[in-house]
């Protein structure tokens, strides 16, 4: 007997309006970054991906280079489409991105017409999609004019490859200058997906958030949980299979110290109070007062996804939990993106 999605998915979950579009978005969506890739069995994806669809998870963001290998993770989202998802694409809101490297040589990368367009055509064939609901510039291009890639981006939405644009990683100032682009071409910015965590607090200091609101426009912040640090993975030293326990992992052993594993600690003590898992308590954190519109989880089982979305039982903070889990948060000295290309200055291409 094929599955049927639980015909209550839609009672519980929270929908926010992106931006000032007629798009509503699931505070919690599911990203299909790392552990989407041919290491994890499809399996365990498609229990994921149901999992999410039966919370009322409609929202599954991808990327071309997601995987592993790159492209992978949108091979696997493809096959889930054909087989479990068949007959509930209207009810999904399915994202890609290109920005990346994905292919040898000049034009595989950035934000150019060409690989931007190339990208699109690749992703709708990996997936067996007419259309994306939202395609995005990946990250900034230093090195081709904005409007180029903004002119992009509104071909691909005219074309019909998706219905919205969208830009990730990109700082207010440019920001600004994209929104600004894609109004006058017809196509206006429906969102931004920058990272966002009790941890990584850069779109405040940039003033990003309050420029979004100013432009109407939505936002999706991924690493809310800082690559697993602000669950409970962690609490009881590294496990071997976790992403700071793999050599290739961007999160390493050195950012776990004993001064940080204490205020993580510190932390998820705040989390029990309120009756909420650390996980959970961070999801809450980066969604209260309603400035975003969702949160991006990653997973790597089904149970990760069910306490997730049970983050949105409580949004609330007092005055008093707010500024302890700021203490401890600072304290923590762990805001790994403080360096990060986007407050520094602009990315800097690699030499080929």
């Amino acid at each position: 007997m094929a599955w049927q999605p639980a015909e209550n998915r839609y009672d519980t979950m929270k929908y926010n309006r992106c931006g000032k579009s007629g798009l509503k978005l699931p505070a919690i969506s599911l990203g299909l970054w790392q552990n989407f890739g041919e290491t994890k069995s499809h399996q365990s994806k498609r229990e994921m991906c149901r999992t999410a669809f039966d919370l009322g998870i409609t929202h599954f963001d991808l990327a071309n280079n997601y995987g592993p290998p790159p492209g992978g993770a949108e091979t696997a989202f493809g096959e889930i489409l054909r087989t479990d998802f068949a007959g509930y694409r209207d009810e999904l809101v399915i994202a890609s991105k290109a920005g990346y490297d994905m292919w040898p040589g000049p034009y595989g990368e950035w934000g150019s017409r060409k690989y931007l367009i190339a990208s699109c055509d690749q992703s709708l064939k990996r997936m067996g999609l007419d259309y994306v609901d939202i395609f995005y510039s990946h990250r900034f291009d230093p090195d081709t004019p904005l409007e180029e890639t903004m002119m992009a981006l509104d071909q691909i939405v005219r074309q019909g490859k998706a219905l919205y644009a969208g830009i990730s990683s990109y700082n207010t100032k440019r920001t600004k200058e994209a929104t600004k682009i894609l109004k006058e071409l017809g196509t206006p910015c429906l969102i931004h997906q920058p990272s966002y965590s009790m941890l990584n607090r850069w779109v405040e200091e940039d003033g990003l958030l309050d420029t979004l609101e100013d432009e109407g426009i939505g936002s999706i912040v991924f690493s809310p949980l800082a690559q697993g640090m602000l669950t409970g993975k962690y609490l009881n030293g590294i496990p071997q299979d976790s992403r700071a326990g793999k050599s290739a992992s961007s999160l390493n052993e050195t950012f776990l110290s004993e001064a940080t594993l204490k205020n993580i600690h510190a932390l998820n003590d705040i989390a029990q109070s309120r009756g909420q898992t650390l996980a959970q308590m961070a999801l809450a954190w980066v969604l209260r007062g309603g400035r975003v519109t969702s949160a991006l989880i990653g997973a790597s089982r089904k149970e990760q996804v069910i306490d997730c979305a049970a983050a949105i039982n409580n949004l609330d903070f007092t005055a008093e939990e707010l500024a302890a889990i700021d203490q401890y948060a600072i304290e923590a000295n762990i805001n790994l993106w403080a360096q990060s290309a986007e407050r520094k200055g602009p990315a800097r291409r690699k030499k080929k």
